[in-house]
């Protein structure tokens, strides 16, 4: 962390959200909590963390980088 009113401190989470929100929540609707909440779930853990192209990893997904560096 830096030092106090650093715009820097939050960058990742807001991104993370601001793509949640754009990709998923905004163009969906729900019945209920419980099914939002699975939509999340699937979102992060079927697509975001495994799929999605990263900048730390030179903008390959984790499985690509994974099947490379081993």
């Amino acid at each position: 962390m830096s030092g106090k009113g650093n715009c820097y401190d939050n960058e990742g989470g807001e991104t993370f959200f601001k793509t949640i929100k754009a990709e998923l929540i905004w163009p969906h609707h729900w019945e209920t909590r419980r099914q939002a909440e699975m939509a999340i779930f699937l979102y992060i853990k079927g697509f975001y963390d495994p799929h999605r192209r990263h900048s730390a990893l030179g903008w390959k997904n984790p499985v690509a980088f994974e099947r490379k560096v081993a």
